[in-house]
């Protein structure tokens, strides 16, 4: 088990001299054109971000839905890459299983006992067989919800746009469990969309687990033309596929293939602030990508292991990741100058 204050400090500890360890490195630069203009706009419980005035995708933050989330995303050309189900079921030959998968949001599966990361009108009661292989279903915790309470920031800009929305990890029993607060500054240019995601967790007037298991935790639930066999999976230690990339640590993993006749990639980027960096990723070949920084005895398949943080009273818990959405493979995109550029706070 990890606690916060030691951490954190290991973390930024090790952000220092990675970063300073980049500081004489030529870094990537970008010849794909000028940033794009971004406008965020709200409507009720949703906030539609457009660059170059097109759309990118909408946050979705429904009190009637038990968690937030992003969808659909976009590349820079309007092709989608994120799976449509549940919110909508009208695709053709789209992958129906998991529907907890809600295209890009931050949830855990294990918060003081409670399951955020599952739904219970969706809790899946066995284990869910996809393409011939079986992956175990949830642990069954009583089910909580991420309900919204305010929007603290929205702006659009020249060059990037931004949305800040505060939430309550709520029991249950209706009690509040922690606070929550979700952050995303958006960007693009010609050949590209990106995401820089700020979660965290605070605690109140007592301690808050984030507890070991594999369910969580920031996902994105890709296109079914990015699953296994079409999809390339590949990491920043050049591992490939599913079997070598689950449980493993990695800077970034990157999903590559051809959607809509274009060959794209979409690719998470772990900061290197983040306790536990490297993380380890949560990582399917049926279309789950997810950073899951918790779930260690799944990983290292030992029951002994404790992979949970706890969270002081009072405390905070904070995770940073990039989303970048590319045009061709993970080699073309140039991922490994890209993340340098990342990881030296660019």
């Amino acid at each position: 088990m990890l606690h916060l204050q030691g951490d954190s400090f290991m973390a930024q500890s090790r952000f220092v001299a990675f970063a300073s360890a980049f500081a004489a490195v030529l870094l990537f630069s970008s010849s794909l054109g000028a940033a794009e203009s971004v406008d965020v706009k709200r409507t009720d419980h949703q906030i539609a971000v457009l660059i170059g005035g097109k759309p990118f995708t909408t946050f979705h933050f429904d009190l009637k839905v038990p968690k937030p989330y992003m969808s659909p995303l976009r590349s820079a050309e309007g092709i989608v890459v994120t799976r449509g189900f549940p919110m909508r079921k009208d695709i053709p030959g789209e992958s129906a299983d998991h529907p907890h998968h809600r295209a890009l949001y931050f949830a855990h599966g294990d918060i003081n006992g409670v399951d955020f990361w599952s739904e219970a009108q969706f809790e899946e009661k066995a284990p869910v067989h996809i393409a011939g292989k079986t992956y175990q279903a949830s642990e069954h915790l009583p089910h909580g919800r991420t309900v919204f309470t305010k929007v603290e920031d929205l702006r659009g800009g020249a060059d990037s746009g931004s949305l800040r929305a505060d939430f309550d990890l709520v029991g249950p029993d209706g009690k509040v469990i922690a606070e929550e607060t979700q952050g995303y500054t958006f960007g693009g240019e010609t050949m590209t969309r990106t995401i820089d995601c700020e979660f965290t967790i605070h605690a109140l007037d007592t301690p808050v687990k984030m507890g070991d298991t594999k369910e969580g935790t920031f996902a994105i639930r890709v296109v079914k033309a990015l699953e296994e066999p079409a999809v390339r999976m590949t990491d920043s230690e050049g591992r490939v596929g599913e079997k070598q990339i689950w449980g493993k640590r990695a800077n970034w993993v990157d999903y590559s293939g051809t959607v809509k006749g274009k060959r794209l990639g979409i690719a998470v980027f772990d900061n290197p602030s983040n306790p536990k960096h490297p993380t380890y990723w949560h990582a399917r070949g049926y279309g789950l990508f997810a950073v899951n920084p918790f779930g260690e005895h799944d990983y290292y398949n030992d029951p002994k292991r404790d992979g949970s943080i706890t969270i002081p009273p009072g405390g905070n818990l904070t995770f940073r990741y990039r989303v970048l959405i590319h045009d061709g493979d993970a080699k073309a995109a140039k991922l490994a100058e890209a993340y340098a550029e990342y990881a030296a706070g660019k």
